[in-house]
């Protein structure tokens, strides 16, 4: 059983998309904000949890690192590039989280 989490800033359009179009059988998901105003701000239990975690932007993986760096060690941090301009559950971003996890969760 994989673990993903998806972090995004204020977990209400692109991290809760991926947390829904990756829940499978066989991988568990969640979604968690970094914003101090996310709709769920992450906490270091969803870290430990996690076998994978997936960022949208490089400065998610910085602030990661820099709140977070303990709950880290051996954690797989994967930085997907997706800018902050989609709608939740929008067909371009679904398509480019499929795209950019794809395979990664298999």
């Amino acid at each position: 059983m994989r673990r993903a989490l998806f972090i995004c800033s204020r977990n209400r359009l692109r991290s809760p998309t991926a947390e829904a179009i990756f829940a499978a059988p066989n991988v568990e998901t969640d979604s968690a904000g970094l914003a101090p105003d996310a709709d769920y701000v992450l906490s270091a239990e969803q870290l430990e949890w996690a076998d994978m975690i997936f960022v949208m932007e490089k400065q998610h993986a910085v602030k990661l690192k820099q709140r977070f760096a303990g709950f880290l060690d051996g954690k797989k941090v994967v930085c997907l590039n997706i800018p902050d301009r989609y709608q939740f559950m929008q067909p371009e971003l679904i398509a480019l989280l499929k795209q950019k996890v794809g395979s990664r969760l298999l």
